[in-house]
């Protein structure tokens, strides 16, 4: 690349020719049947006219007598870097539908900036639809359409909260959105908020700062509902009963996430929500690690929380 005019380091950098270069890998593994799990994948074209797909997750004795929960997950990565099909979320998912025993979908959205947001939201909303709608054989046959949960990291935990929003709002029919959980929440505003004032942090904010207004270049400013549920005035119609927030005490959005919970105990929404902090861990931790003893642990609350 020639000189770089903007680098959203670790993730993207854009050069003076306008050339984007995605600094991480993009690796790509192809469904399987997981012998650590016995969980089946396969991949699904959703809207084929603009590339939207995603992978759908099978637990090992899935019976189509006994319906199960139905979990839409959304992966992070800052809008711009990762996908369904990367070998972290591959093996996260696994782990995931394997303890949950749940019938998941992992969306693969359009990325920014050549997509610029909402087009995540966009595309995910139409994804979460065609789920709903029993478009693919296994949803139809294993799924329970009564039991919708979503789930998503960093980004894709913005997304979920607000395509939740939008079944708020909008009141789909033929599903029941249940509940979501939101692993680090990648959620922002123009006030800092707890740590975010500390000059250790000053660099991650500013980076922050940046990074939003490069995914959506029409932001009017960080206080934008979807940015900041806190200054959302419809936050209490947010679409579901129960939400469980998991932030890390290393991770520079810790705070969000807490402050995320504190606006939803007090804006009138009638659900429950549960925010855990796990200690000594950074940003996502339990997707970059999943299989370690806080990674585990937290998939088996997530578990625990979808089926009770």
């Amino acid at each position: 690349m020639d000189e770089i005019l903007q680098e959203f380091f670790p993730s993207i950098a854009v050069g003076k020719n306008g050339l984007l270069e995605r600094l991480t890998t993009n690796d790509f593994v192809p469904p399987s049947l997981d012998p650590a799990t016995g969980v089946q994948s396969k991949d699904v074209e959703i809207a084929p006219e603009i590339n939207l797909s995603a992978r759908i997750y099978l637990p090992p004795n899935a019976d189509p007598t006994k319906k199960l929960p139905l979990l839409v997950y959304y992966h992070g990565g800052a809008f711009v870097v990762e996908s369904a099909f990367s070998p972290i979320y591959h093996k996260h998912l696994n782990h995931l539908v394997a303890q949950a025993n749940v019938v998941a979908v992992s969306m693969n959205y359009r990325l920014a900036p050549e997509f610029p947001l909402p087009i995540a939201f966009e595309d995910s909303w139409r994804a979460l639809k065609w789920s709903a709608e029993g478009s693919d054989e296994w949803i139809d046959e294993f799924a329970d359409l009564k039991r919708v949960y979503l789930g998503g990291d960093s980004a894709g935990a913005n997304i979920a909260h607000n395509i939740a929003m939008r079944v708020g709002s909008e009141n789909p029919e033929d599903f029941n959105l249940q509940g979501m959980f939101l692993n680090c929440p990648a959620f922002g505003g123009v006030d800092p908020i707890g740590r975010e004032t500390a000059e250790e942090l000053k660099k991650w904010m500013e980076f922050s700062q940046k990074l939003w207004g490069f995914v959506c270049p029409s932001l009017r400013d960080r206080d934008e509902g979807w940015v900041n549920p806190g200054k959302d005035p419809k936050i209490s119609g947010l679409g579901c009963g129960k939400v469980l927030v998991y932030v890390a005490e290393k991770d520079f959005l810790k705070d969000r996430g807490w402050y995320y919970k504190e606006v939803l105990s007090n804006c009138g929404w009638k659900g429950e929500i549960e925010c855990v902090e796990v200690a000594g861990e950074d940003h996502v931790f339990s997707v970059m690690v999943s299989d370690n003893e806080v990674g585990i642990d937290m998939i088996e609350k997530v578990a625990s929380f979808i089926n009770h």
